[in-house]
């Protein structure tokens, strides 16, 4: 069993079509690569141990009924219409062991995608086709582990069209014969969101008025550019919901410094009574486009992501 298998990663672009591509409906959950041997150990995409956060994923462990196995999946919470939603997550993702109170409100599901290991055999180098084919003869479902089914043929553009009607994040398209590239963003596979969305860091906030006065109004945002500078991106000030301004002003709190963390001064009207923070927080955002200067129009606050590293979230330009 290896004890380290980086997830692959997707490239974002236009859907591809025609033969020798597979796809997937894109969930709006966590990464998850979980090895199975004797017990369940699940990792995020950046290697942390979750194991403890999601004690109900331990089923994986007898569906497989005493066979070693090295899964790749995502972890996702379902709302009340039985779709997967990334705010419902939010409740159980920052948690490190929950209360089972907690597990039992907001479960979730571990939805499975990919075989990488199987009882001693490295599995990442057959085609997607063939891991497909061999994570199906397994036959891992119960209720909190799945095995979504994926389309091929001209399936891409009727799975995109339901992906919209359903409310789901997008859709992922995969080649067919393409093996597994453990760490490695590869463009074997292709990620098609139905609305575009993108990884920041919080490097400040600035108070609230009105209904919001004592509390945040929004937050200052960032990405580090190809020099390693964190570059103001914009801010955001919708999104958020009571429960998630408390969350975050208790996160922000210890985090406060003098200085901005941006390598660039942030335009004046939005420095203006900002409080700065270090840059350690991870969220996603939804926007409807860049402007010409490299801002976000329109975003929208999704949630911390505890998968991600700062160091991590690019501006490519």
């Amino acid at each position: 069993m290896p004890k380290l298998v980086p997830p692959m990663l997707a490239a974002s672009g236009a859907l591809p079509t025609g033969p020798g591509w597979g796809y997937e409906f894109k969930w709006d959950g966590v990464r998850a690569i979980a090895y199975v041997d004797d017990g369940i150990r699940l990792l995020s995409r950046n290697d942390r141990d979750v194991t403890r956060a999601y004690p109900e994923l331990a089923e994986l462990t007898r569906l497989l009924a005493g066979r070693r196995a090295v899964l790749d999946g995502e972890i996702v919470a379902l709302d009340a219409g039985g779709r997967p939603s990334f705010s419902a997550l939010q409740r159980r993702m920052h948690v490190r062991a929950p209360a089972a109170a907690l597990v039992a409100a907001t479960p979730v599901r571990l939805y499975l995608f990919d075989l990488l290991h199987l009882d001693g055999r490295d599995t990442t180098s057959l085609p997607y086709a063939e891991r497909r084919a061999a994570l199906a003869e397994l036959e891992l479902s119960g209720e909190s582990v799945e095995t979504p089914p994926y389309w091929t043929g001209e399936a891409g553009r009727d799975l995109a069209t339901a992906a919209a009607e359903l409310g789901l994040e997008g859709v992922v398209a995969k080649q067919l014969g393409a093996a597994y590239e453990p760490g490695r963003r590869a463009s074997a596979w292709v990620k098609v969101p139905l609305n575009d969305t993108v990884e920041v860091v919080v490097g400040g906030w600035k108070p609230g008025a009105g209904r919001r006065a004592g509390t945040i109004g929004s937050l200052l945002l960032g990405m580090y550019d190809a020099q390693d500078r964190l570059v103001y991106v914009g801010h955001v000030g919708t999104g958020f919901t009571q429960a998630v301004l408390r969350d975050l002003q208790h996160r922000l709190a210890p985090l406060t410094r003098r200085d901005p963390p941006f390598a660039v001064p942030v335009p004046r009207e939005h420095a203006r009574q900002a409080v700065w923070v270090d840059p350690v927080l991870v969220g996603d955002v939804t926007f409807r486009s860049w402007t010409p200067d490299r801002r976000l129009r329109h975003p929208s606050w999704k949630g911390l992501r505890s998968d991600r590293e700062p160091a991590e979230i690019r501006l490519w330009r």
